[in-house]
C-alpha cells in the first residue's frame, strides 16, 4: 500500500520538475509512510525515502515506516532536514504550499543556500480515490457514529443540555472504538438551529423542539460525517413541512451521486429541489465534501466545485439543509461511497422524522 502511494508521489514530484519533496502535513506523514505522529519531516525523491523525527518517535517511527530511512535529528527539525538535502545534492526541493508555515520556510531557505525551495505542491488530490483499506477504516468510523446516534435517542429529553448530548455521543463514539471526535460536535436545538455549525452550549432543550446533530467518529485516522434532526416532543405542521423538503433534497442528493458526474451538478440536484419549495436562500453552503485522514477533503459538491468527474472509491457527503434565522433549521447528512453504478449511503441511521415523546 505505501509502496503505491510512493509510486504516485514519485511519478507527480516527475511532473514537477523538482528533485525531491519535503512532507511535513501530519495527514500526509501518515499517508506516504505510515507513520502517525508529528514534529516531522518526510523527505522524498525518486530513489529515496527519509524520516527526520526526534527521540520521542524513532521507535513508532521504525515500526510505522519500514520503506523510509530514520534520521534522528538531536539539532533541530529543520537543521536536520537541510543536511539531508545537501547531503542528497538536491538543487531544486519541492514543499507542501498549503502546510508549510511562512517562518519554517524562511528558516528552511536559510539553511539551504545551494538549493532552491521553490516548487509548491497540493498533495491532497493523491488522496481522493480511497483504498480498500481506507474505506474499511471509514466504514467502521461510520458504524461507530451510527451506534452513538442510537444511543443519543435514548438520552435527549427536554431539560437536557446541549453540552450533554454532545458529550454522551463523544464518549459513546469513544467507548465503541473512536480515537477523537471527527471535528467540534455539532447540537444546535430550537431557534440555534439557524446556525449550520451551532457547536453544542448550555442550553436546555426545549420540548417542540428541533434537535439538530452534527458528529463524526475517527478509526485508525479516518473520518466519518453524518447528521440527523430530531424533534423533541411533537413536531408541528411546519416543522414537518421544511422537514419532508430537506429529506426529499437528500434523496434527490444521494440519487444523483455516481461515476462521471460532476460535484456542481449533484449539488445542483438538491439545490433545485429547496429553490423551487423557497428555501434556496436558506441554503448557504455547498452539498457535501469528502473525508478520509482529513474531515473535510476534495471533491466537494458545491456550486463552485472544481471536480469534473466522480470517480468508483472516492467518498462524499450529501448534505443539505433549511436555517430560518428567528425559528430555527435543520440538516440531514449521510457519507456516501461512489460505486461503478451510483452511491453507496454507508450511514445508516434512519432518516425519518423522529419524535422523542
Amino acid at each position: 500500500m505505501i509502496k503505491e502511494r510512493l509510486r504516485r508521489l514519485r511519478a507527480f514530484l516527475k511532473t514537477q520538475g523538482a528533485d525531491a519533496v519535503l512532507i511535513n502535513k501530519e495527514v500526509n506523514l501518515h499517508y506516504f509512510s505510515g507513520f502517525r505522529g508529528d514534529d516531522t519531516v518526510l523527505l522524498i525523491s525518486a530513489d529515496k525515502a527519509i524520516l527526520v523525527t526526534d527521540f520521542r518517535y524513532a521507535e513508532q517511527a521504525r515500526a510505522q515506516a519500514p520503506l523510509f530511512t530514520l534520521k534522528e535529528q538531536t539539532k533541530g527539525l529543520w537543521r536536520q532536514a537541510a543536511e539531508c538535502v545537501e547531503e542528497a545534492r538536491w538543487k531544486r526541493l519541492a514543499f507542501e504550499g498549503n502546510a508549510l508555515f511562512y517562518s519554517d520556510y524562511e528558516k528552511l531557505q536559510k539553511l539551504l543556500p545551494g538549493a532552491a525551495l521553490d516548487v509548491p505542491m497540493d498533495l491532497s488530490p493523491l488522496r481522493m480515490i480511497k483504498e480498500t483499506e481506507e474505506i474499511a477504516c471509514i466504514k467502521k468510523a461510520v458504524e461507530i457514529a451510527d451506534a452513538a446516534f442510537t444511543d443519543i435517542l435514548t438520552f435527549i429529553r427536554p431539560g437536557v443540555s446541549e453540552n450533554a448530548v454532545a458529550a454522551r455521543l463523544e464518549s459513546t463514539m469513544r467507548a465503541l472504538g473512536s480515537e477523537r471526535p471527527a471535528f467540534t460536535t455539532i447540537v444546535a436545538s430550537g431557534k440555534r438551529g439557524s446556525l449550520p455549525h451551532g457547536v453544542a452550549t448550555e442550553k436546555l432543550i426545549v420540548d417542540g423542539e428541533f434537535v439538530t446533530m452534527d458528529f463524526g467518529a475517527v478509526y485508525q485516522g479516518y473520518h466519518s460525517d453524518m447528521t440527523r434532526t430530531i424533534c423533541v416532543g411533537r413536531a408541528d405542521e411546519q416543522q414537518r413541512a421544511i422537514y419532508d423538503i430537506v429529506l426529499d433534497a437528500q434523496r434527490l442528493g444521494l440519487a444523483a451521486v455516481r461515476p462521471g458526474v460532476s460535484g456542481k451538478a449533484v449539488d445542483a440536484v438538491a439545490r433545485q429541489r429547496l429553490e423551487a419549495a423557497g428555501y434556496g436562500k436558506n441554503f448557504g453552503h455547498g452539498l457535501g465534501h469528502s473525508l478520509g485522514l482529513e474531515i473535510h477533503e476534495e471533491p466537494r459538491l458545491s456550486s463552485t466545485s472544481t471536480c469534473d468527474s466522480l470517480v468508483p472509491n472516492m467518498l462524499v457527503t450529501v448534505e443539505p439543509g433549511v436555517y430560518l434565522p428567528g425559528w430555527g433549521g435543520l440538516r440531514i447528512e449521510d457519507t456516501v461511497l461512489v460505486t461503478d453504478t451510483g452511491g453507496e449511503p454507508l450511514t445508516s441511521s434512519s432518516k425519518e422524522l423522529i419524535e422523542i415523546l
